[in-house]
């Protein structure tokens, strides 16, 4: 896809969306701003936290896991108490 588009007078040049949807840009992203030769090249930069995101996940979030855990220790203490 070729785009062209016109800078600013602030330096601005706007992504088109349909190339923002495709590379996964959304505000905010960040992106790496290289010159070769005459050419500027913009590489979208990867946050290694967010590739991570969600990879360890398999069915129920440990930390509904461990409130409901808790919950049931309360009832047993609270039981305990009123005996």
């Amino acid at each position: 896809m070729e785009v062209v588009g016109k800078v600013s007078r602030k330096g601005w040049v706007v992504i088109p969306v349909p190339i923002r949807k495709r590379l996964g840009l959304a505000y905010g992203s960040a992106v790496r701003i290289r010159l070769e030769g005459d050419r500027i090249i913009l590489t979208p930069e990867k946050n290694p936290v967010e590739e991570c995101f969600g990879k360890l996940s398999h069915g129920e979030s440990m930390t509904d896991l461990l409130l409901e855990e808790r919950k049931k220790d309360r009832i047993r203490e609270e039981e305990k108490i009123r005996l």
